[in-house]
């Protein structure tokens, strides 16, 4: 059996013989991950024998290829001196050895307390890179030889491989805020017949007869991550991946998918983006936004008042317009001589009065002439002397105002006097009274 990985971890199995004629399946590929990106991986498998043959007539080692460092258990013994000179005689640099433990799972009792059967002596393995060369020195892989078992061939038993991995969780690239507020991102990966590897590939290539077929039993990639109240997952692939909680397993979240036994050698991938929140990210969601709710209400006078004085500094420096439009600007009522004209004394009534000037008048009730009244416009004529212009836009360096008031006085709802004063003035700014 074989194993290899692009950016995580996959199986390629193959057997010590050329053209061995088993099949694998049902496999389960299983890897738990915690909160410190620890990582377990489980490999339960079952080879399946032609119905004209013999169990008897396969008997040999199954290798498994993995591509990353596998830690080694110093409990189950030690590392096999052969394994290391068969990678060594390939140019490869040895960076760790030892074993793995091999145990056997009834397939009745997989949901059951009941322990797994260890088997003596585990599995050995060897960890390697390859140095040189112009791509330069490879990311570690590992051999694993399993030995034969005559229950690998037992439909009622599981073979399981348990070993624990580093480097297979990869960080994402974020910023220190999105890492303080919403923590540090990860990249998981798990993949079935990937031998991208460079220091796999040559491996796979020199036993491609070897290789052993995924039969068409049901198998999986399955992710398993541990205290999923802290999980945050933000995509999963390929879309047909599934994710759950686990049936038995408390806190613990299932992100799986089917394999398909006739895509040959093709990587069939299952991706995670993840991450675990921790201390202040558990309030991130509620302390942004009332920390935005408290510096908005904190900074609301600040900024409104620098806006107000930027405005009107825009306001008073800026004109916008085109070069052919009026560039006066009018408030209030301000009177033209055209309707002083139409205000005759004696004639003219306060309908009229009303008719010509508008409805925009203060009026002013006299109670020691109770038959008198007077109507006051005041009106505001704001107009800018331009510099330079800018299409549209143009710099001004000062405004004339002119500030009208007119005063009809009435008698008996008859015009009787009229007086009109003009004030003008030059100012910076047209909404301050500074001359």
């Amino acid at each position: 059996m074989i194993g290899a990985a692009g950016a995580a971890h996959a199986q390629l199995f193959l057997g010590s013989r050329a053209n061995p004629e088993l099949a694998v399946g049902p496999l389960f590929v299983t890897a738990t991950v915690t909160p410190t990106l620890d990582v377990t991986v489980d490999l339960l498998w079952t080879l399946n024998v032609p119905p004209t043959r013999s169990a008897a007539d396969f008997e040999q080692t199954i290798v498994l290829l993995w591509p990353g460092e596998i830690v080694p258990e110093r409990a189950a013994g030690a590392a096999d001196p052969a394994l290391n000179r068969h990678v060594e005689e390939r140019g490869y640099t040895v960076v760790e050895d030892g074993r793995v433990a091999l145990l056997a799972r009834s397939a009745y009792q997989l949901e059951t307390d009941a322990p797994p059967e260890t088997i003596a002596g585990g599995a050995a393995f060897v960890t390697f890179v390859r140095q040189g060369g112009a791509l330069g020195l490879t990311t570690p892989a590992s051999v694993l030889h399993v030995p034969w078992h005559p229950k690998m061939t037992n439909r009622a038993w599981l073979m399981n491989l348990r070993f624990r991995t580093r480097g297979l969780v990869k960080p994402k690239p974020a910023t220190w805020l999105e890492s303080t507020f919403w923590g540090d991102r990860y990249r998981f990966e798990l993949a079935f017949n990937d031998v991208r590897s460079r220091a796999l590939f040559p491996l796979y290539f020199e036993h491609r007869d070897r290789v052993l077929a995924l039969a068409n039993d049901p198998s999986q990639l399955v992710m398993l991550f541990a205290d999923a109240d802290r999980l945050k997952i933000d995509e999963m692939a390929p879309a047909s991946a599934t994710r759950r909680r686990h049936e038995s397993l408390e806190r613990t979240e299932v992100v799986s998918r089917f394999l398909e036994s006739g895509e040959g050698i093709v990587p069939q991938t299952l991706t995670v983006q993840f991450g675990y929140f921790a201390g202040l990210q558990w309030w991130a969601p509620i302390l942004i936004p009332a920390l935005f709710f408290v510096l908005g209400n904190a900074l609301r006078p600040a900024i409104t008042a620098a806006a107000t004085r930027l405005g009107r500094v825009f306001a008073a420096r800026i004109h916008v317009g085109r070069a052919s439009a009026p560039v006066q600007r009018e408030t209030g009522t301000a009177l033209s001589r055209d309707q002083f004209a139409r205000l005759v004394p004696g004639e003219t009534t306060r309908a009229q009065v009303l008719e010509i000037c508008g409805h925009g008048a203060e009026e002013v009730e006299r109670l020691d002439a109770p038959h008198q009244r007077a109507m006051i416009y005041r009106g505001r004529r704001v107009m800018p002397r331009r510099r330079r212009r800018f299409g549209w836009f143009s710099t001004v360096g000062a405004w004339e105002i002119e500030d009208h008031e007119v005063e009809i006085t009435l008698e008996h709802e008859v015009v009787r006097n009229v007086q009109a004063r003009v004030r003008h003035s030059v100012r910076r700014d047209p909404g301050t009274s500074e001359a």
